[in-house]
């Protein structure tokens, strides 16, 4: 190849990986720039969003007190054990609040709908082995004793905890995965997604939107 030629296609290669690069990454109100993942026909973040403002720039509230937390019926987020260095790796822990504000993901991403999760759950094939299609592989975070977690896609979801709807942080909370839904069931509760520590499978179930629970975003 002559050399003006392989300056060229070197050119294109570092101009066309780049809008790869771009086109795989979103990033939060914060800044925070997480990586995306194609699962089916649908396009995930890969982490738990950890922004504490909303997309139109606005903050959410941090609120570690726990009467504090239990009273509150506005946007809210923590982390979990009131610990920032939980960030990084959990993400933050939102109330039902803050989702339902439609405005906690970034422009052109959205919290999704339980049918969204359920499409989800379709596509990954038999609903006892779902969640380890799901989980981060290995035993880092997960202790994994009843399942054989394979992150098949690279969603890599972790034992993030929770925040009780009393504001506590119940002892237990590492072994869970939880994510809100956009679906509300009444005016007090909402559908929330879950994984255990023990289990292979999916859970949904209804909560209170006081909880504390991570956010995944789903792209529009």
């Amino acid at each position: 190849m002559q050399a003006g030629k392989t300056i060229l296609f070197i050119l294109i290669l570092v101009c066309t990986g780049y809008r790869y690069l771009e086109a795989q990454t979103v990033k939060d109100a914060d800044g925070n720039i997480y990586v995306t993942v194609n699962i089916g026909k649908q396009v995930w973040i890969g982490e738990n969003l950890k922004t504490t403002r909303l997309n139109d720039g606005k903050p959410i509230s941090l609120v570690s007190n726990d009467e504090e937390w239990k009273a509150l019926k506005t946007p809210a987020y923590c982390w979990y054990n009131n610990d920032e260095r939980n960030k990084d790796v959990s993400g933050a822990l939102y109330n039902w609040y803050t989702v339902k504000t439609g405005k906690i993901c970034p422009q052109g991403w959205h919290v999704p709908t339980d049918n969204e999760w359920a499409a989800l759950a379709a596509f990954l094939g038999d609903a006892r082995t779902v969640g380890d299609k799901l989980k981060e592989s290995g035993t880092a975070h997960w202790k994994n004793i009843f399942s054989k977690a394979t992150n098949d896609y690279d969603f890599t979801a972790l034992p993030s905890g929770m925040r009780h709807y009393s504001g506590t942080f119940p002892l237990f909370g590492d072994l869970y995965a939880v994510w809100w839904s956009a679906t509300p069931v009444s005016a007090s509760e909402a559908i929330m997604l879950g994984l255990h520590d023990r289990s292979s499978r999916l859970y949904n179930g209804v909560e209170d939107l006081r909880s504390g629970y991570s956010v995944r975003c789903l792209k529009d």
